[in-house]
């Protein structure tokens, strides 16, 4: 009878003080409040430095960019004629891919000069790709949105964000025009684009050939998908490697939400070899379109024509 009259109590004190129900209310809410995580297509902010963002892809890129400089301080302080371990790997590692890479230019000289730059980025993307699924997911920062408390995690990978991949691309083909400027120089590149020289020879041309008419044009036209085709090479670049990584790690999460452990294993493995054949893919791409713009095609349609008029007069 006493319990009886105390809940009857209790009760009338909490109708006379709502701030007492509210505050039961709000406990229970946050006692059962969840923290949610889903993966976003944009890298998430970690830091603020005045008006500049820190994205968890920027931040990974930049220890990317570390690793890779760590590792080549320890090979150069250790280089020694007679290589050993680490350097004995690299070693074969470099003359692998010098081989790879004179197989595609077919020229030992341009290997030798985007060798550096190709084999840098092929580095840079392998490492990106392979932070990406490295079991770090319990690194990361609770922060309140909207709809509550987000988890956001510290490590993501620089290649599964359009903002890390779109810059390496434009990188990449703005580099080869300028390999290409330094190897047949500026105008031979600019005329690849502007066909300033097929629009000179109808005033030149036309006597001898009338059908330079017709032939101009279409080179002209041929010149200005070649700049277009430069735009196209960016976004090949910069969506196929995106779409390839960021995919992966949306597979990965999904199947370590369904079986934690044993499911994602052999997706992991897949993604160990995904992560290789597309940081492959990108510096093949970007090699070949190294070699393209070092190549002077004009001294190639020169040296047919010569040989034409050499068969024709034997």
């Amino acid at each position: 009878m006493s319990t009886t009259i105390n809940n009857s109590n209790q009760y009338n004190e909490n109708l006379e003080n709502p701030s007492v129900e509210a505050f039961t209310t709000e406990s229970t809410e946050n006692t059962h409040e969840e923290i949610s995580h889903e993966a976003t297509l944009y890298a998430e902010p970690i830091a603020h430095f005045g008006s500049f963002t820190v994205t968890n892809a920027l931040f990974t890129s930049w220890i990317v960019v570390l690793i890779i400089i760590v590792i080549s301080i320890a090979i150069r302080l250790k280089i020694k004629k007679v290589p050993k371990g680490m350097q004995n790997l690299f070693e074969m590692i470099i003359d692998g891919a010098t081989n790879l890479c004179n197989q595609v230019t077919n020229d030992e000289r341009v290997t030798r000069k985007a060798f550096p730059i190709v084999f840098a980025v092929f580095m840079f993307v392998l490492i990106n790709n392979w932070m990406g699924i490295v079991p770090l997911g319990g690194l990361g920062l609770i922060e309140m949105t909207e709809h509550g408390k987000a988890f956001i995690p510290l490590i993501r990978s620089g290649t599964a964000d359009i903002n890390g991949t779109l810059p390496l691309a434009i990188l990449s083909v703005l580099g080869a025009n300028l390999f290409g400027v330094f190897s047949i120089g500026l105008w031979k590149t600019f005329n690849k684009y502007v066909n300033l020289k097929a629009l000179g020879g109808i005033f030149t041309k036309i006597r001898k050939d009338p059908m330079v008419l017709l032939t101009a044009p279409i080179m002209v036209f041929v010149s200005a998908l070649e700049l277009i085709g430069e735009f196209a090479k960016i976004a090949s670049l910069s969506f196929r490697l995106f779409g390839n990584v960021f995919a992966g790690e949306v597979l990965l999460a999904s199947m370590a939400a369904l079986i934690a452990y044993l499911l994602p294993t052999p997706f992991l493995l897949l993604e160990v070899m995904v992560g290789v054949i597309q940081a492959f893919i990108f510096a093949i791409l970007t090699l070949v379109y190294y070699t393209i713009a070092s190549q002077d095609h004009d001294e190639e349609h020169d040296e047919k024509d010569h040989a034409e008029k050499l068969a024709g007069a034997h």
